[in-house]
């Protein structure tokens, strides 16, 4: 199937979906399309097995798409950049120590703890898995995802301090976690020495790379917007820091995730304050929040049915069920250690924790990165078992955080009382 073919049909698969759930079913966006998706992928599934084999074309569509490289190398910038483009710098510097803890030490633990407890966990149900390919499914699975929570937050009464530390931790978390997910790859397939020094050498390079280019890259782009006047030309400039920046960032072997929201940030700050006119600014918002909306739209269609074409199994089946608890237990752990050491220095809205832990929901980088994974033995649990629990994160979690936030902030209240 063609390039094209493929596009046209996501694009109109998420128009359709995002017309019927605007029209009856009134989910939030991003997880009614998923919802709708799923539900029309085990559909025809369950066609399929009454031998109405009619998923054959949306089969063949989705089997065409290279979902790990239209996200790690197309997608992830572009949505990285736009959600880093409206945060504010003083809300993030205000925050910083608690999302620094959380995007590093935060996503380190959940990654240690979710390997060792699956891998302990699955060889009681007798499913052998190798440690290390326990610690790549944590490593994985441990990045959040914003997109679908931002909203159910706002619309709860969240206070703001816990929204910044949502978005914050999950842009920088991100690109730590593909860092860290390639890190253990490379220790896995014997590319690299399990050594202290081959690790935290591995980590600098992509890690503090990407910090130092992205920096670079905004101050470049920043100085551009700033010497001409023009909208279209400042859209243009800022697409290309998200297209080349990005694959510029990957030939140089640093982190273009954590790149695209340093650079996001410098401009949105910065570059909005100094270098842009008010209509600029109304421009350039409105063109990457649409920009965001379609991306964010097509992904999750993706993730809904991409469900066609994964291997499920009763072993992989209780291995997911198995997954989800251990992962919310894990981010329930990354969050307390990070918020315990530091509530001897600040205090923390009640309730906090509660939020922070239901509302790390894992999205489409955790899918993308178990597909990135190289065909072995082990390829399609991890596949069938992300999938799992990153299902379960954005319907369960993301359908009942709103009442979870709103229950927090009354018993905050009554408390205050």
């Amino acid at each position: 199937m063609e390039t094209f073919d493929v596009v046209a049909g996501l694009t109109t698969l998420a128009a359709l979906f995002a017309w019927i759930n605007h029209r009856w079913v009134r989910l939030p966006t991003a997880i009614g399309l998923m919802v709708i998706a799923l539900v029309l992928s085990l559909a025809l599934v369950v066609l399929g097995l009454a031998g109405w084999n009619v998923s054959a074309p949306l089969v063949t569509m989705v089997g065409a798409v290279d979902f790990d490289r239209a996200l790690l190398h197309g997608m992830l910038g572009a949505l990285l950049f736009a959600g880093a483009l409206h945060v504010n710098l003083d809300d993030l510097l205000e925050q910083r120590w608690v999302i620094g803890l959380l995007a590093t030490v935060g996503l380190l633990v959940s990654t240690l703890v979710v390997g060792g407890l699956t891998w302990w966990g699955f060889s009681l149900v007798g499913i052998d898995v190798p440690l290390l390919h326990c610690f790549l499914f944590g490593a994985l699975i441990s990045p959040t995802d914003p997109i679908a929570v931002m909203a159910i937050l706002h619309r709860a009464g969240v206070p703001h301090s816990v929204e910044t530390k949502v978005v914050g931790e999950s842009l920088f978390n991100d690109g730590v976690a593909v860092v860290v997910f390639g890190v253990i790859l490379a220790l896995a397939s014997g590319e690299h020495a399990v050594s202290a020094g081959g690790v935290l050498e591995l980590l600098a390079v992509e890690a503090g790379g990407g910090i130092v280019y992205g920096l670079v890259l905004g101050w470049v782009a920043y100085r551009m917007l700033r010497s001409v006047d023009n909208y279209q030309v400042e859209i243009f400039i800022t697409l290309a820091v998200v297209t080349g920046g990005y694959a510029l960032g990957h030939r140089l072997g640093v982190s273009a995730p954590l790149a695209m929201v340093l650079a996001g940030v410098l401009i949105g700050n910065h570059g909005r304050a100094f270098a842009m006119s008010q209509r600029t600014r109304e421009r350039l918002d409105a063109f990457w929040e649409l920009v965001d909306e379609i991306l964010n739209a097509v992904l999750f269609v993706l993730i809904g049915v991409e469900v066609l074409v994964l291997q499920f199994g009763r072993a992989y089946f209780v291995a997911g069920l198995l997954a989800i608890p251990i992962v919310l237990g894990a981010r329930w752990i990354s969050v307390v250690l990070p918020v315990g050491v530091l509530r001897f220095r600040r205090a923390f809205s009640p309730g906090a924790v509660t939020i922070l832990t239901w509302g790390g929901l894992r999205g489409g980088i955790s899918v993308a990165l178990a597909l990135s994974l190289p065909t072995g033995a082990h390829r399609d649990l991890l596949v069938a078992v992300t999938y799992m629990v990153v299902s379960f994160s954005i319907i369960a979690q993301g359908l009942t955080l709103g009442p979870v936030a709103e229950r927090v902030r009354r018993v905050g209240v009554e408390r205050e009382a």
